[in-house]
């Protein structure tokens, strides 16, 4: 399964740490920013996803930071699926250097699906038919 979204960021000062480099935690931002682009390019924005009663938490995160980013330097995030099974959903990340010549962060999440009771459901087919339509048309 190949779903694929790249995004650009602007890094802010705020994002950085005494140092100068852009703070750990700010790396897993960017992950969720890449991810509800990519939805948003399906056609499923998350608002959607939480307006039709489920949610996508967080059960598995991993980071590897290979190099940093500074204040102003322009990243690229790259998203995609890798998986989507009857109840959970996993996406990778690759955060690159303006030139792509680097490649900063890499990392995935999965997410599990659950309804407003907090059970872990199907994800809907709202969800998986659009990504399959897109996988396929790949």
């Amino acid at each position: 399964m190949s779903v694929k979204n790249v995004s650009k960021l602007r890094v802010l000062y705020a994002d950085t740490d005494a140092m100068g480099v852009v703070y750990h935690m700010n790396y897993l931002r960017w992950f969720e920013f890449g991810r509800a682009e990519l939805l948003r390019q399906l056609g499923i924005p998350y608002a959607e996803i939480e307006k039709k009663g489920y949610n996508l938490p967080l059960t598995e995160v991993h980071c590897y930071y290979l190099f940093p980013a500074r204040y102003d330097d322009l990243v690229t995030i790259e998203t995609q699926i890798t998986f989507l099974r009857r109840a959970s959903i996993k996406f990778n990340y690759e955060i690159w250097n303006e030139t792509h010549e680097r490649l900063l962060v890499e990392g995935e999440t999965v997410h599990a699906c659950i309804n407003e009771q907090g059970k872990i459901v199907r994800i809907p087919s709202f969800i998986t038919e659009k990504i399959i339509l897109k996988s396929e048309g790949e």
